[in-house]
């Protein structure tokens, strides 16, 4: 897989959080770094080792499956991005009222946007990939995203949220477009 194919998978996988990290900066009142700081650093954590967790189990049952990878791949990615754009439209009003500074708030928030991460490590495996570099990269590209995201909900409200998930979506499933039409 191609830097620039994992760069944008990073993108897809952390506008998720950037969504997430919006909706908590709208409800954080007296905003300090150390809150971006501690939001940016559970949802790039999740989104960095998840992949790792799912490559761990690729490798386990490729064996089974490499006749078809680039069709798992293409079905893992588009189910993801297919689900980001179904979320989108989703409203969830008991998230907004959870503080999202509380540790036990944002374990749930971090694993919940972390869960498509898994499945993109399962893929990165299927089709004999590495996963450091990846899994560096999506929790770099998390950890900025999600930082700036709680500064834009914060001073901005929730005008872009559902259009980012939407975009993350379409992202995967091109992605995942590219790796099938690839094998051909």
């Amino acid at each position: 897989m191609s830097l620039i194919s994992i760069f944008f998978i990073a993108v897809g996988l952390a506008l998720d959080a950037f969504a997430v990290s919006i909706a908590s900066g709208i409800t954080i009142k007296n905003m300090k770094i150390r809150h971006a700081f501690v939001i940016a650093g559970f949802f790039s954590f999740f989104q960095a080792i998840m992949p790792l967790a799912g490559w761990c189990t690729g490798l386990k049952i490729k064996g089974f499956i490499e006749k078809y990878d680039h069709w798992v791949v293409f079905a893992i990615l588009s189910i993801i991005g297919i689900k980001m754009i179904y979320e989108a439209f989703q409203l969830e009003e008991t998230e907004k009222n959870k503080n999202p500074l509380q540790i036990s708030v944002l374990f749930i928030l971090a694993i919940a946007t972390s869960i498509d991460a898994l499945a993109v490590g399962f893929s990165i495996s299927v089709l004999n990939g590495t996963i450091v570099l990846p899994a560096i990269i999506i929790g770099s590209v998390t950890f900025l995203m999600s930082f700036m995201g709680v500064y834009i909900g914060n001073c901005c409200g929730n005008l872009f949220e559902k259009n980012i998930e939407i975009a993350g979506g379409l992202v995967l499933i091109g992605i995942g477009v590219k790796v099938l039409i690839g094998n051909y």
